[in-house]
């Protein structure tokens, strides 16, 4: 685990406002570090795996407009397996295992609400081992995962450059 301070933090702050910035335009913003310093940092906050480098698909510009967060309860023993199978599917954005009421969560992507429940009904609701779904249309995303910044609480607070 590496140890981020506030300049890791910043870093990352501004990489989060524009993923192109380059290490002079980092530096130059930040004020008191040199370029070769972002540079260094950043290769290690990527060698350390606490950032990754990629590009963002934005669903709503392809014109899949509506997402659906779908819960599913999956007969024991077979989660996994359901899991995996669902990672297939183009319009899953997101797969995760789950522990408590349900057991996988999913998250769908589609032209319409009837694309949606079609996908959900016809394909989902139709995997062997899956016992039931609970689907929320999320009309409106405040934060999401591209959008997250290195919590405070991670942060060392004593910077040496």
């Amino acid at each position: 685990m590496l140890e981020i301070d506030n300049i890791d933090q910043s870093i990352v702050t501004l990489l989060i406002e524009d993923g192109r910035m380059n290490a002079a335009q980092i530096a130059r913003r930040l004020g008191n570090v040199t370029e070769r310093v972002v540079r260094y940092r950043l290769d290690r906050l990527i060698e350390g795996g606490v950032i990754r480098v990629s590009a963002i698909v934005d669903p709503k510009a392809l014109g899949l407009s509506v997402t659906a967060d779908v819960f599913l309860e999956v007969e024991s023993g077979h989660i996994e397996e359901v899991a995996e199978l669902l990672t297939s599917y183009e319009n899953v954005s997101y797969v995760a295992c789950s522990i408590g009421q349900n057991d996988v969560s999913i998250q769908v992507v589609g032209r319409d609400n009837e694309e949606i429940y079609d996908f959900i009904t016809r394909v989902v609701g139709k995997i062997p081992f899956v016992k039931k779904t609970e689907t929320s249309i999320v009309p409106y995303t405040l934060k999401d995962v591209y959008q997250w910044q290195i919590p405070a609480s991670c942060v060392k607070k004593k910077t040496n450059i």
